[in-house]
């Protein structure tokens, strides 16, 4: 398959849909919690999405590139503190919080993947 945007790369997508799945998650969190958890976690968890796509429009500029990657490494490991929190909280069932952390897990790892192969990627 010919990567031609963002949205193509598997890694993407994936970030998307855990994305949305802690939209969908946090729509019961407490009220009290909307300037706190619920805003922190939703903002980190599309903070991954929206760096994996500046990096991919900055594969010119190798250390842009790097930098965006990372920037979505450390987001997405500060979502993963969030689902923590939003455990500890009981805001989450054991088994979402189990497939976030693995989602996050496996997210992070791709993008780690991805910065150091940087030369493969960037044009």
């Amino acid at each position: 398959m010919k990567i031609t945007n963002h949205e193509d790369l598997e890694v993407y997508k994936i970030a998307f849909e855990s994305a949305m799945s802690i939209f969908n998650l946090t729509l019961t969190f407490p009220k009290e919690e909307k300037y706190s958890l619920t805003d922190q976690i939703r903002r980190s968890s599309r903070s991954v999405c929206a760096n994996i796509a500046e990096a991919f429009y900055r594969r010119k500029y190798p250390k842009n590139f790097s930098s965006h990657l990372s920037d979505s490494i450390a987001e997405a490991a500060e979502t993963r503190v969030w689902v923590n929190f939003a455990f500890a909280c009981n805001y989450l069932s054991e088994e979402s919080t189990e497939t976030l952390l693995n989602e996050y897990s496996r997210i992070i790892g791709k993008l780690i993947v991805m910065y150091n192969q940087s030369e493969k990627w960037c044009i």
